[in-house]
């Protein structure tokens, strides 16, 4: 009884915040508009750079250029998501979740899965965009794809959560997801393969999750379902999704009492 409890708390705090998005859908659009403008402007740049790996044509510049755009949405995404929960901490909106009876673990997943939803509805306009460049992709490497984006958000998402609510400024947290992005970013190879990096640069970021999710997604791009990267960089980042969604949680559990 008590687990159909928290997923009705779930649902009914996704619903929520999705009435919310809805009401202000250009802020999706916004998301969306800086990936573009790399997809339109600096994607067609790469072809050169990037035939040493096989990019023979624009089409397969394109299918290992968009996946790392993709990963490097859901990060960028995610980890910026705790300024609106700052927001909602100043207008007092947390605040009145402490008299309700709902699941404080819900407060979080119900935000997360608004996150992913808004995170596929943005790959799903860039890979949509990037078919007008000679993309191809299969549809259900797509939708494993999409799986990996979806773990992503979850943790990004999570972890600006509970930094949101232990730094409570947004200048302290703007500068910290700074501090934490730039470095990740770079080390997933997520504008340019990490394979062109040199030999020091490639040992460290076999350690970032992200590199694997990066490297899994252009697998997938370029009709590679049974690469191991893929494998791997599932059960990394469902491990990473676990972690960052029990420490968000205990947060959430303490700031609402």
């Amino acid at each position: 009884m008590k687990s159909l409890k928290i997923l009705r708390d779930i649902w009914l705090i996704f619903q929520r915040n999705m009435l919310l998005m809805l009401r202000s859908p250009l802020w999706v659009i916004l998301g969306v508009s800086q990936p573009v403008v790399y997809l339109l402007l600096f994607a067609p740049l790469l072809k050169p750079a990037l035939a040493p790996m096989g990019a023979h044509s624009q089409a397969d510049a394109y299918r290992i250029y968009v996946p790392g755009m993709l990963v490097a949405l859901a990060l960028a995404g995610g980890l910026y998501v705790g300024f609106d929960l700052l927001r909602e901490l100043a207008g007092g909106i947390i605040e009145r979740a402490r008299v309700t009876p709902v699941s404080r673990l819900a407060l979080l997943l119900g935000r997360s899965l608004r996150d992913v939803v808004v995170l596929v509805i943005q790959a799903a306009i860039i890979v949509v965009l990037s078919l007008l460049f000679g993309l191809t992709v299969a549809i259900p490497n797509l939708l494993i794809g999409y799986g990996l984006l979806a773990m992503i958000t979850l943790t990004s998402a999570s972890f600006s959560y509970g930094i949101a609510l232990t730094v409570k400024n947004p200048a302290v947290l703007g500068q910290l997801i700074n501090n934490v992005a730039q470095p990740v970013m770079l080390l997933s190879g997520t504008l340019l393969p990490i394979a062109l990096a040199p030999l020091w640069l490639r040992d460290a970021a076999n350690g970032n999750p992200f590199n694997w999710a990066v490297t899994g997604m252009r697998a997938l791009f370029t009709g590679h379902p049974d690469d191991p990267a893929i494998w791997k960089a599932a059960v990394m980042l469902a491990a990473l999704a676990v972690i960052t969604i029990a420490w968000s949680g205990r947060k959430f559990a303490r700031s609402v009492r």
